[in-house]
């Protein structure tokens, strides 16, 4: 019965994630259409996060020193990924960058097989296909060539990327504590940010009537989104079965692309819709079990 209840407990603060997931791209757009545009913005929630974090981390600094180094660097490129995700919000439709993003089961197979060397199952490979043709339909459906249309397509794609290398450095190495992850994950986040932040656009110079409430929503965001929604799910990942956690998760595409419609008027066309179920068919199909084949048995003489 425990355990039951930690499954259901872990089940909702997976689902939670990612549907709060969905409306990030609201106070990443509110800062970047009230003096924080690009990526400062994003670089003032993760700032955010890390401090909230920080006192966590310092109790906590002992496990964390006694973390492997490639984890710890893994999680952090994670962090990278997240930021380039959370920039796209802001230059490209919310729909598109997430589904853009959740291709990430395609760039997962590809390295576990041909940089890992890890087994392939016939599912993965199948994974691989469907989400190359729902990347094509999503890209191609004005007609043109399927390739990224803006930049916020291509910090989606990259993003994704970028996260399907984090997370296969972070599967390689042993598991790191929820809050040890979460805070390097925002530190992470910090650098890449940073360096990403003046490519974009200039150093925006912000009234003090205007930093305030500024200050407020990257406290906010920071907090809820990188720091305890991070920790809830770090946690909840490690009581669950992947399969379940990366389906729950898609959650986030649902939510993501009905508040756009709602909130900001970005409407999927039909065909674009057709392409995002393929992708998210991809992904169900990479994280679902796949039986391993039964030795042969000879018969005994």
């Amino acid at each position: 019965m425990h355990n039951d209840r930690i499954t259901i407990i872990a089940t909702l603060l997976v689902i939670g994630t990612g549907s709060l997931w969905g409306f990030y791209w609201l106070p990443v757009r509110h800062l970047a259409a009230n003096g924080l545009p690009g990526a400062w913005g994003t670089l003032a929630i993760v700032a955010m996060a890390a401090l909230v974090l920080t006192p966590a981390a310092v109790r906590a600094r002992h496990r964390l020193l006694r973390s492997s180094p490639v984890a710890l660097a893994s999680i952090a490129l994670g962090g990278v990924a997240f930021v380039l995700y959370s920039i796209g919000l802001v230059y490209g439709r919310v729909a598109v960058v997430v589904l853009l993003f959740f291709l990430t089961p395609v760039w997962s197979t590809l390295i576990a097989r041909y940089g890992m060397g890890w087994p392939t199952p016939w599912l993965r490979m199948l994974a691989i296909v469907v989400g190359v043709i729902g990347l094509g339909v999503v890209l191609g459906a004005d007609g043109g060539l399927p390739l990224p249309h803006g930049l916020g397509d291509w910090l989606g794609l990259s993003s994704g990327l970028l996260w399907a290398i984090a997370t296969t450095g972070i599967r390689s190495q042993p598991e790191t504590g929820s809050v040890e992850a979460a805070f390097v994950f925002a530190l992470g986040a910090c650098v890449g940010a940073a360096v990403l932040a003046p490519v974009f656009e200039p150093l925006p110079s912000l009234a003090i009537e205007a930093a305030i409430p500024a200050f407020g929503w990257a406290l906010a965001t920071g907090g809820l989104w990188w720091g305890l929604s991070m920790v809830c799910l770090m946690w909840a990942t490690a009581r669950l079965e992947p399969a379940r956690v990366g389906i729950l998760l898609m959650a986030e595409v649902l939510v993501g692309a009905v508040s756009a419609a709602v909130i900001a008027g970005e409407h999927l066309a039909p065909i674009e819709i057709a392409g995002g179920l393929l992708v998210l068919s991809a992904g169900v199909l990479e994280v679902w079990p796949v039986r391993a084949k039964r030795p042969a048995t000879s018969e005994a003489t």
